[in-house]
């Protein structure tokens, strides 16, 4: 059985980590970046999440281009888990395709649709702000 850790980002707030195990995590195999899923896997109702990327066991970085869930070297000169050291430096890496895994520990996601309640709201943290509770 898989487990995972969704990182779930919502550019309005922060971000926050769910452990997901057993059946939900089994929906997110075969799953690959760019997909929308329903945020119902990691508990926020009415949320639609879209997967950007993740790492494996070994910190292996999925990489959008590269289809499957294998892992692979690319020789690559720059974009996501390669940053060269001058500009024209190429080099081989080994990364992971772009689909999910049951040997991929942690996945990232950022929110695509917004549900009716905020994340901290439904994670149970209080909205108020302190000058607004200090007032009454």
């Amino acid at each position: 059985m898989a487990d995972f850790k969704v990182v779930v980002a919502d550019p309005k707030a922060k971000s926050y980590q769910f452990n997901v195990a057993g059946v939900e995590a089994n929906k997110l195999i075969g799953k690959s970046i760019g997909e929308t899923v329903d945020g119902a896997i990691v508990g926020l109702s009415g949320y639609k999440l879209k997967i950007t990327g993740g790492s494996d066991k070994s910190g292996m970085v999925m990489r959008p281009d590269l289809p499957g869930p294998r892992r692979q070297k690319l020789l690559v000169a720059s974009g996501i888990g390669y940053s060269p050291v001058a500009q024209g430096v190429r080099r081989r890496k080994m990364m992971r395709g772009r689909e999910i895994a049951p040997d991929i520990v942690q996945i990232n996601t950022v929110v695509a649709e917004y549900g009716d309640k905020t994340i901290a709201k439904i994670l149970g943290g209080d909205e108020e702000p302190v000058e607004a509770a200090a007032e009454e």
